[in-house]
């Protein structure tokens, strides 16, 4: 099956610092979709380019909503579990991040792939870096956490001993109730 590269929008052909400006206006709510478009329109026609139709701009406002109702929504649960872990042990909130981060690395990489331009090079190697490096800071986070754990143990295991001594314990009592706490973290 052969695959068509789909054609580049209206909005999409226009040069970037007319696109930024359609962007700008459609974020003011006090600037209606009509209003945009023909101010647009105005600005194409001065340049003698072909101007936008409605529709074109009313698909494109819709685009613009639902990403930014994406970013919205996910700001609010970041939000929502940072406040909850707060109180939590640092690396709970590291993993939450680095696992929202995953995910929208992977939603912005199927939306390029769906889309109609290109992705560039340097944006894929961007990616790479970042999950490459939140990978990174996973694993030295689960090391760090396993060292503390360790060494929570080996401190519950000394008061054990020091306590089990105290209480008349014999010395290979006490060193085999500190293994079996030990043997807990192995």
């Amino acid at each position: 099956m052969e695959h068509k590269k789909r054609q580049q929008s209206s909005i999409d052909r226009l040069p970037e610092d007319i696109r930024e400006q359609l962007q700008e206006l459609l974020r003011d709510p006090r600037v209606t979709q009509l209003d945009a478009t023909a101010r647009i329109n105005a600005i194409l026609e001065e340049q003698g380019q072909e101007p936008l139709s409605k529709s074109a701009v009313n698909r494109y406002a819709v685009k613009m909503e639902a990403v930014g109702a994406k970013l919205r929504q996910s700001r609010e649960v970041a939000r929502m579990w940072i406040g909850r872990l707060g109180a939590e042990p640092q690396g709970e909130v590291g993993k939450l991040l680095n696992e929202m981060v995953r995910t929208l690395a992977f939603e912005a990489v199927v939306e390029m792939s769906e889309g109609s331009e290109a992705v560039e090079p340097r944006m894929i190697r961007d990616l790479a870096v970042a999950i490459e490096k939140l990978e990174k800071a996973a694993s030295e986070n689960v090391k760090r956490e396993e060292e503390i754990r360790k060494k929570a143990l080996e401190e519950a295991g000394d008061r054990v001993a020091k306590l089990a001594k105290k209480g008349g314990l014999s010395e290979e009592t006490v060193r085999e109730i500190r293994e079996r706490i030990m043997g807990v973290a192995s």
